[in-house]
């Protein structure tokens, strides 16, 4: 065992993760064989929007690995055309290569997209906008699918001026969805926005709301890695996604055709843990398979195609498990009061974005 790795199973962070994480994904499993509602059937498809392919267009982040990828295999094969977004170019022609492979006739296009960085997203806006307007479709999109998400291992500040994991997990989607929202309700035929969440956010004990809270430097400024406490803000992350959603829905469901969904995938061998120690994250992993936890990304996505294919009157719901359950997330989860004062914060920061990028546009 290296000297990082040493380091980390000797940090609160670490046990924190072994403990508190498993006891939360145990936790999630007990609720949902206990109390967990009647299985909601997938019958969900939109009308044909594309006027090129003849198919809905569906929006997936994070598509070059794990769970982003499953869900772009299985998607098209229900009849969507899939704009594949992600942070490498490299890996997404990769991405496109193999599903290709395994689909010939799958309609996919491919932006470049780095969710913790606010000029990334506005480009991308631009370039998809511009793509719909070159195919002659319908000025909207049907489904977004906020998937990205990473485990970062050290304090990193983004030219945002954000932790990066918070940003890349939280800041980001929620800029995107705002963003692409007029899209979404601009669609002839009903719309769904699908945020990723996860059992830690079951963790979450300490709550700040406030800007520096939402930029990540509620837990102090560390520019190495030995007291990033990576654990308690990726909870952190995957709560406030968690409470964004439930706002949305609230916004939007009764007042448009847009629905919002959460899926928790449980946990599933993706890549998110690369930063960690491989002897560490091989030790984990190990563990996970021993308990029968663990899920490859083909049935881990059980939960996210739940989600994105569930009658719009599903809108709210927290999809766990597969097979088309739900179950209810943390009491502190379904706080009103504080999911509108999440929402009133980070809009803030959202506009301070734009004002930002429309500065150094004109400057």
């Amino acid at each position: 065992m290296d000297r990082e790795a040493l380091r980390m199973v000797f940090s609160s962070e670490f046990w924190r993760m072994a403990v508190l994480w498993t006891v939360s994904i145990l936790y999630s499993y007990a609720i949902l064989f206990l109390r967990g509602g009647a299985p909601i059937p997938r019958r969900w498809r939109p009308s044909p929007t594309d006027a090129t392919s003849g198919r809905p267009v569906c929006v997936i982040t994070g598509v070059t690995s794990g769970l982003g990828k499953a869900a772009a295999v299985a998607l098209a094969q229900e009849g969507y055309h899939i704009v594949l977004a992600g942070r490498s170019s490299e890996l997404l022609s990769e991405t496109v290569q193999e599903i290709r492979n395994r689909q010939p006739g799958a309609y996919l296009e491919v932006f470049q997209v780095d969710l913790s960085s606010y000029k990334s997203i506005k480009k991308f806006e631009t370039s998809l906008n511009q793509w719909i307007k070159d195919s002659n479709m319908e000025r909207s999109i049907q489904l977004l699918v906020n998937n990205a998400g990473m485990l970062a291992n050290s304090y990193r500040i983004t030219e945002d001026g954000f932790d990066e994991m918070m940003q890349a997990n939280y800041i980001g989607p929620f800029a995107l969805t705002n963003i692409l929202l007029p899209l979404l309700k601009s669609s002839s035929t009903p719309s769904r926005v699908v945020n990723l969440s996860s059992f830690t956010h079951r963790c979450v004990s300490e709550i700040n709301l406030s800007e520096n809270g939402l930029r990540g430097v509620r837990f102090g400024h560390w520019s190495g890695r030995r007291n990033y406490p990576l654990a308690s803000t990726y909870e952190y992350t995957k709560f406030c996604l968690l409470m964004f959603s439930y706002e949305l829905h609230r916004q939007l469901h009764l007042s448009s055709g847009v629905s919002v969904m959460v899926a928790d995938p449980g946990v599933v061998e993706t890549g998110i843990m690369r930063e960690l120690p491989p002897c560490l994250s091989w030790f984990a992993l190990s563990v996970l398979r021993l308990l029968n936890l663990l899920q490859q990304p083909e049935t881990g996505v059980g939960a996210v195609l739940d989600a994105a294919l569930a009658p719009p009157e599903a809108s709210g719901k927290y999809f766990f498990g597969g097979k088309g359950r739900t179950i209810r997330s943390s009491r502190l989860s379904y706080d009103i009061e504080l999911a509108k004062k999440l929402w009133e914060e980070s809009l803030a920061l959202f506009n301070e974005l734009q004002i930002r990028e429309h500065e150094l546009r004109a400057s």
